[in-house]
């Protein structure tokens, strides 16, 4: 058992965990334009990238930090990463699904190494769980009344994403 999950277990007997807050809120709330979200490295990409806020962990590292910091100095003891969206079928909408393992990778180091720094600043242990989102696709319902057994995606898939 690593130290932290020993932490966690020392928490959780003492006290109920305070989660986060809403993540994706918090960044709407910044009011980003288009070009916020593409940042410098796809400022040429061929769609329109703003509501993608887990791109964010890329091209605005520092914003999702400061968001991060505010839960924890706020009192949160987990904060999640931002990775709502952050899978092959949602980012297939900005064209990023070849993406979707640097992004969640950024995210996760962003979001450890934000609680760890107020962890070295407050003294209280912090942690992070990742965040997972629903797709924009569905593998249980079909899009097609007239068909059925029509599937935008199969479990495979979903899980493969």
């Amino acid at each position: 058992m690593n130290q932290r999950i020993g932490q966690l277990r020392t928490l959780l007997r003492r006290r109920i965990a305070i989660l986060d807050g809403a993540l994706g809120t918090s960044v709407q709330d910044l009011d980003l334009t288009e070009s916020d979200f593409r940042g410098e490295r796809f400022a040429d990409w061929p769609r329109d990238l703003k509501g993608n806020n887990d791109l964010l962990c890329i091209t605005q590292p520092e914003r999702v930090a400061a968001i991060h910091r505010e839960f924890l100095l706020a009192g949160a003891d987990i904060i999640t990463t931002n990775t709502f969206n952050a899978t092959a079928p949602s980012q297939g909408d900005y064209g990023m699904e070849e993406r979707v393992g640097e992004i969640n990778l950024a995210a996760a180091r962003l979001a450890r190494e934000t609680a760890d720094r107020v962890t070295g600043e407050t003294g209280v242990p912090r942690f992070v769980a990742g965040a997972l989102g629903p797709t924009n696709r569905t593998a249980s319902i079909s899009p097609d009344v007239n068909d059925p057994g029509l599937r935008e995606m199969t479990f495979d898939e979903l899980a493969d994403a």
